[in-house]
């Protein structure tokens, strides 16, 4: 358990990536070629797995256009990550 409070159903407060975090987020986004996402910020839910929004920094190198985004990715308790929604904010 970490400091963030966990609450089935519930999303956390966003707050800083732990390693484990960073480390959902670079197995789901594996291959992933285009836009470059860098996360910020996760906030996460408890279901039969876990859900995980990372707040990110959006960019398509080699234009200086940045953009924000909410990286949605599920990992279920067995498996691997992977990606379900990407929304630009």
């Amino acid at each position: 358990m970490s400091t963030q409070e966990l609450v089935v159903g519930g999303w956390t407060k966003y707050h800083a990536l732990t390693p484990e975090d960073q480390k959902v987020f670079n197995e789901a986004m594996n291959g992933f070629v285009g836009v470059k996402y860098t996360p910020e910020q996760v906030s996460t839910q408890l279901v039969n797995g876990t859900n995980y929004r990372y707040r990110c920094i959006a960019s398509m190198p080699p234009a200086d256009v940045v953009w924000e985004a909410i990286v949605e990715i599920y990992k279920p308790i067995n498996g691997q990550p992977h990606v379900v929604s990407i929304h630009r904010i």
